[in-house]
C-alpha cells in the first residue's frame, strides 16, 4: 500500500503567486536565477537558489547561503508572501503545455516507504548534489520544492481527481513559456477518499528528483537522531498517473573524438551500427540514433548483435554508452566525465547544432525517448538506469506549496 497523507501547505496568496513562482532548481543556473529574481523581491528563488542574494562569485553551497535560505523563508511568511494553511488538505496541480495536459495530487509522502523501497528508483545519486539538497531542506526546516512521482494509472484515483478539479481553483495562469498551471485546494471527505484510494496502489516511481527524495531521507535520520519534533518523516510530493506522463529524449554532446579521426570514428561505428549519411535528425523509433559530426547529420541504427536481451540491455542510453561512449570515444563514468555534457529534448535538435557548430562540442548524438513502462519495469526489478536517460516536460513550478516540518 502507499501511505500519502494530506498537509497544512505553506503558500503564496492568490493575488500573488504568479510574481513568486519560478523553475525547480535544478534547471536553471545561478546567473539565470540571478536574472529571474533581479528587481522581483517576491521571487522564490530567493528560497530555493539564496545565492541569487549573496555577493556574486559566492558558493552557492555553503553554509551561509542555506542560511540566507532560511532568513529569506521567514522574511517572506513575516510578510505574508507565504501562509499556512489552516486546515491539512491535499492538492491537485494541473498542467497544460500545447495538446499535453497532466493532473497530480500534490501529498505529503513517506520516508519511510522510499527507505522501505516502496517508493522506487531508477537513478543513482551523487554525493555531493545529495549532501547540497539535505543541508539546504535541514537549514529550511522542510521541503521548498516537490518530488515528482508516478504510480500506474487507476480509475478510482482518476474519479476522485476528477470530482476535485471540478471545483473553482485556487490558482490559474500561465507562465511566460506558454505553460498554463491550474490548482486546487482538496476539501472535505474528498481528502478521505484520495487517501484511501493510494492505499491500494502498490508502489510509487521517482519520476524526477531522485536528489531531493534522498535528501529528505537523510534529513529525516539527522533530525531524528537531535530529537528534533515535526513532520520530518514526510516529503513534499506531486503524484501522477502514469498513462498521464511524457518523458522526451535526453541527447548527448561530446568536447572530442578521444583521438579518432573522423573517417576513423565513423569506420568504427560501422561495425555496430548501419551508418546513414544525411538522414533525418530526430530518430523515428528505438535502437535507432541521430549523430551530428562536422555539420552533416547521420542516422546510425543498432545491428541485432549490439542488443543484450535484458530490461537495461536494450535501452538505448545503455546501447549508445555500451558500444560508442565507453569503447570509441573513452567516456567511462558519464556520471563523471567532464569530456560528456547533457541537453533535454525541449531544447531541440538545434541546441546540438549549435554545440559542435561553435566547437563547445565535437560530436552530438540524439536519442529515442526512454518508454515510462521501460522505467518502472526496470525499477520493479530493483535495477539502475544511466544517468540523464529521462527529461519529464512539463516540468513542477516550484512555490505553489511548501511543506514545512
Amino acid at each position: 500500500m502507499v501511505d500519502i497523507r494530506p498537509f497544512r501547505g505553506v503558500r503564496p496568496p492568490r493575488e500573488g503567486v504568479e510574481q513568486l513562482v519560478v523553475p525547480p532548481y535544478d534547471v536553471v543556473s545561478t546567473e539565470e536565477a540571478r536574472a529571474g529574481a533581479s528587481g522581483n523581491p517576491r521571487s522564490f528563488f530567493r528560497i530555493s537558489r539564496p545565492e541569487v542574494d549573496a555577493a556574486p562569485g559566492t558558493d552557492e553551497h555553503s553554509g551561509a547561503v542555506h542560511a540566507l535560505g532560511r532568513r529569506n523563508l521567514e522574511e517572506f511568511l513575516s510578510r505574508g508572501w507565504l501562509r499556512q494553511d489552516a486546515r491539512a488538505g491535499f492538492y491537485l496541480y494541473r498542467q497544460r503545455m500545447g495538446d499535453h495536459v497532466q493532473t497530480g495530487v500534490v501529498a505529503a509522502a513517506s520516508v519511510a516507504e522510499y527507505d522501505a523501497g516502496l517508493i522506487k528508483k531508477h537513478e543513482l545519486t551523487r554525493a555531493d548534489k545529495e549532501e547540497d539538497r539535505t543541508r539546504h531542506v535541514d537549514s529550511l526546516g522542510g521541503n521548498d520544492e516537490p518530488v515528482f512521482l508516478t504510480y500506474r494509472a487507476r480509475a478510482a484515483i482518476d474519479a476522485c481527481v476528477s470530482e476535485g478539479t471540478r471545483e473553482p481553483p485556487e490558482y490559474d495562469f500561465s507562465t511566460g513559456d506558454g505553460i498554463r498551471h491550474t490548482f486546487w485546494c482538496v476539501r472535505g471527505d474528498l481528502n478521505v477518499r484520495l487517501s484511501e484510494a493510494f492505499a491500494e496502489v502498490p508502489a510509487l516511481y521517482i519520476a524526477d528528483g531522485h536528489h531531493r527524495s534522498a535528501a529528505a531521507s537523510r534529513v529525516h535520520a539527522l533530525r531524528e537522531g537531535r530529537g528534533a519534533g515535526g513532520e520530518h518523516g514526510r516529503f513534499l510530493a506531486v503524484v501522477f498517473p502514469h498513462d498521464q506522463l511524457r518523458i522526451l529524449d535526453y541527447n548527448r554532446v561530446v568536447k572530442d573524438l578521444n583521438g579518432l579521426s573522423p573517417e576513423q570514428f565513423l569506420h568504427q561505428l560501422a561495425e555496430r551500427f548501419e551508418v546513414t549519411r544525411g538522414a533525418r535528425k530526430q530518430p523515428d523509433r528505438e535502437h535507432r540514433f541521430g549523430m551530428y559530426l562536422d555539420g552533416v547529420w547521420y542516422q546510425l541504427t543498432a545491428k541485432p548483435d549490439a542488443l543484450e536481451a535484458t530490461p537495461t540491455g536494450v535501452l538505448d542510453v545503455n546501447v549508445l554508452q555500451r558500444h560508442v561512449l565507453g569503447p570509441l570515444l573513452g567516456i567511462g563514468d558519464p556520471r563523471a566525465d567532464a569530456r560528456i555534457d547533457f541537453i533535454g529534448g525541449i531544447r531541440g535538435m538545434e541546441a546540438l547544432e549549435r554545440r559542435v557548430d561553435s566547437k563547445a562540442a565535437r560530436v552530438a548524438f540524439a536519442l529515442y525517448p526512454t518508454g515510462l513502462e521501460q522505467l518502472m519495469a526496470i525499477a520493479d526489478a530493483g535495477d539502475i538506469l544511466p544517468p540523464k536517460s529521462t527529461w519529464f516536460e512539463p516540468k513542477l513550478r516550484s512555490g505553489l506549496v511548501l511543506h514545512l516540518f
